[in-house]
């Protein structure tokens, strides 16, 4: 037998039970019929831009879609790669490496063919977009890593790296402000004039002034500028011909290109402690009014923005040695995303990204993020400094499109090398020679396989 007092207790128990499970279930959620959006990234800078497109592509479409960001870029790659190992990537992300690796994932069938998409409609998409950024995410006929050709990824904005100079500064070393050194014997000058400024007593704010700054403890940025001086003195056919194994380290060409950062180092237009400046440094350095040159990518142009905002500076193509050859700059597609060729949401996904690259939400994203839009038609809306940037993208070129991939070791000798010239351990054709030797070494081995 129950007792009342049980029974009400039980009935009071089902009672709340039925109306927490009314109140949780609420009965058949209605479907929106609407698939969810993924992103991944790594951009810290534009995660507020992200999320307020996010905000204005569902009122539009109805469409949720998630920016994730994973930062630092090593944190992110590693969260990428275990995602692909783990079939758990999500509709849309990017991969930070090189062009083998994004090979590597084509491969795999983690990256979805956009050519068709690209080219529908008259290529109506594709037009829109910088060739040279389409370039960096499109693989061709008869490429070196066996992917089927196509374009595999959609740029959402473009960059250059090149140089940029204070004009205050320059003034005050007695130099046109508006007409920064074209030639490499002019940035010389400016060079001389540094060293004169900072062994003087009475030098003032010019006593603390330094030349050039950049992240060169970050070996990539000098081989990106080394690369830039070997196009213009010998031209991209002979560049190409010397990763191919056809043309020495040794040669002429490539000890003249060493020698430049020899040169450099002796007129005094490198910033003390260049070879270990981390960017980030460098960056403080030239925002703060303490150098006159960086080499840096247009992403700095929100990087001082932030820094200094009365920062007054301009952009300029590296200084030319030769006259023979168009000074070449690296460049294409600052940031790109792939969509996931497993996702259940392929063709919404890509729906997203074309609009994401329209001419508006480019316009929006190189306004709030003051980075270089990869839609052509935003341009216009562009800053002054990010236009210099971007006046010079017919000029870029980037590893990821040569076709041929020099040996990684061979790039570390050659970079560590310039170090060792810029603080006098080693001569050009010491490194030239030792630089060769890897290679010699590392085409003997794939000879051997």
């Amino acid at each position: 037998m129950f007792s009342k007092k049980s029974i009400y207790g039980v009935l009071s128990s089902f009672l709340i039970f039925c109306i927490l499970f009314a109140v949780g279930c609420g009965g058949p959620k209605p479907e929106t019929g609407k698939p969810a959006i993924t992103v991944w990234h790594w951009m810290t800078d534009r995660q507020q831009a992200f999320d307020e497109l996010a905000k204005r592509y569902e009122a539009a479409t109805g469409i949720k879609v998630s920016f994730d960001l994973y930062a630092p870029s090593d944190a992110y790659s590693q969260k990428v790669r275990a995602a692909a190992q783990g079939i758990t990537l999500p509709d849309v992300f990017g991969i930070l490496g090189e062009k083998r690796d994004f090979a590597s994932f084509i491969k795999a069938g983690h990256i979805l063919d956009l050519t068709p998409y690209m080219n529908a409609d008259e290529g109506l998409w594709k037009n829109q977009l910088f060739a040279k950024a389409l370039a960096v995410n499109e693989f061709p006929e008869g490429n070196s890593y066996g992917v089927t050709p196509g374009i595999y990824g959609v740029p959402i904005d473009v960059m250059t790296i090149q140089m940029v100079y204070n004009k205050d500064l320059l003034k005050e070393l007695g130099f046109n402000p508006q007409k920064p050194p074209v030639t490499f014997a002019e940035f010389l000058e400016v060079g001389k004039k540094i060293s004169a400024a900072g062994g003087s007593a009475s030098g003032g704010k010019q006593a603390n002034m330094q030349g050039l700054v950049s992240g060169w403890g970050e070996v990539w940025m000098i081989d990106c500028l080394a690369n830039n001086y070997a196009f213009n003195i010998m031209g991209k056919d002979k560049v190409l011909a010397t990763i191919r194994g056809e043309v020495p380290y040794t040669d002429p060409d490539w000890i003249r290109v060493l020698t430049l950062f020899k040169e450099m180092q002796d007129s005094g237009v490198l910033a003390n402690g260049l070879v270990t400046m981390i960017n980030k440094t460098a960056e403080q350095l030239f925002a703060n009014g303490k150098a006159v040159f960086a080499f840096n990518g247009s992403w700095c142009v929100n990087v001082y923005r932030g820094m200094n905002p009365g920062l007054n500076y301009g952009a300029m193509l590296p200084p030319q040695v030769s006259d023979k050859f168009p000074m070449t700059i690296w460049g294409g597609a600052g940031s790109s995303f792939m969509v996931n060729a497993r996702s259940k949401n392929k063709e919404e996904t890509v729906k997203f990204l074309k609009w994401l690259t329209d001419k508006d939400q480019q316009a929006y994203l190189a306004e709030e993020t003051q980075n270089l839009p990869a839609n052509k038609d935003s341009i216009k809306k562009i800053s002054p400094v990010l236009a210099a940037f971007a006046a010079s993208m017919d000029l870029s070129t980037h590893p990821n499109v040569w076709g041929v991939s020099e040996y990684p070791s061979v790039i570390e000798a050659f970079d560590k090398g310039i170090q060792s010239i810029i603080i006098g351990e080693r001569t050009p054709e010491q490194v030239a020679a030792e630089v060769q030797k890897t290679k010699d070494r590392e085409l003997a081995r794939k000879k051997a396989k």
